[in-house]
């Protein structure tokens, strides 16, 4: 007993190397950690505070209790919101996904001007949001936009995408697939560790080719897909910059106050236009406990279908 306890007590120990590499590892990475708690944990703690509380930054905090959480189940405008949130990220996903994958595997067969594509495709990801609402807001003009214009040529009358509330939603959807360019390069990447020697063992066995992107490329790049699920569901959900720039930055909506009022601006406006910040507090907690329960559900059934090498 006595030997085994003197071999953890050696196995405890870090030489003065290790030691001094884990000093230099928290170094490096100490500006992240500060960075966390001042401006990710520090307001997520203060605004859980405040979801309990009767706050318009012009006076003191009251305490309300769950006033603000009982609130949320009565608000009409709640429910649309979410409504909206939930409608765009069931549209968005499946679609931006898709083409991502699309675009992946042309380039994936491009050769040398993959790096040109690459680089095109990737554009958009980068062009600030703020810019890329102005431009789709012209893009999507049903009047002037290209994209009447050009079903114009085709003798096909453009619905109204700005101005048709039925036809909003759709038009926010068509303008985040311009901006896929990341997940594309990330399918890209994963396309291109598949182990050629599958695809010839395929083949040997008499595999077509959707045979072989069904049973070989699928399984073989499921885990970049489940990544790019989880972090596309969540950013869905929380859409906010280009769509408020297009409809709501001159605070006159028009048929976007209930087509276009995602979750995130009816958020935004609670706290910063009518300053109800304790109750848009509570708005975020909800909005982090669905997206919670939405990332839980998507990592318990990702067993049945993601394959990890070794694993």
């Amino acid at each position: 007993m006595s030997q085994l306890w003197q071999v953890v007590r050696l196995k405890g120990r870090t030489t003065p190397l290790q030691r001094k590499e884990m000093l230099a590892g928290l170094a490096f990475i100490s500006p992240w950690i500060v960075g966390f708690f001042i401006f990710t944990a520090g307001p997520m703690v203060a605004s859980l505070g405040l979801a309990f509380t009767d706050y318009d930054v012009l006076n003191p905090p009251k305490f309300v209790g769950l006033q603000n959480f009982q609130a949320l189940t009565t608000d009409p405008r709640l429910g649309l919101s979410l409504g909206n949130s939930i409608f765009y990220a069931v549209l968005h996903v499946p679609l931006a996904l898709t083409v991502a994958l699309a675009l992946a595997l042309l380039l994936n067969r491009v050769g040398k001007a993959a790096g040109f594509f690459r680089t095109a495709f990737y554009l958009p990801s980068i062009t600030p949001a703020v810019a890329v609402g102005t431009l789709w807001l012209w893009i999507l003009n049903p009047r002037i936009g290209l994209i009447n214009r050009g079903l114009a040529l085709l003798g096909i009358a453009g619905p109204g995408w700005t101005t048709d509330p039925n036809w909003i939603k759709p038009g926010i959807v068509l303008m985040s697939l311009w901006s896929v360019g990341g997940t594309v390069i990330l399918y890209l990447a994963a396309l291109r560790n598949v182990p050629p020697e599958l695809y010839e063992a395929a083949r040997i066995d008499g595999a077509n080719s959707w045979q072989q992107f069904r049973r070989v490329t699928i399984p073989m790049i499921s885990g970049t897909i489940f990544f790019t699920l989880v972090v596309n569901t969540i950013a869905s959900l929380q859409i906010f910059t280009e769509v408020y720039t297009m409809y709501f930055g001159n605070m006159n909506s028009g048929a976007a106050s209930s087509a276009g009022l995602f979750y995130n601006i009816y958020l935004f406006r609670q706290a910063f236009e009518f300053l109800h910040m304790g109750y848009a507090s509570a708005m975020a907690w909800l909005l982090f406990i669905i997206i919670l329960i939405l990332t839980v559900i998507q990592l318990r059934t990702s067993r049945r279908w993601v394959y990890y090498e070794g694993g």
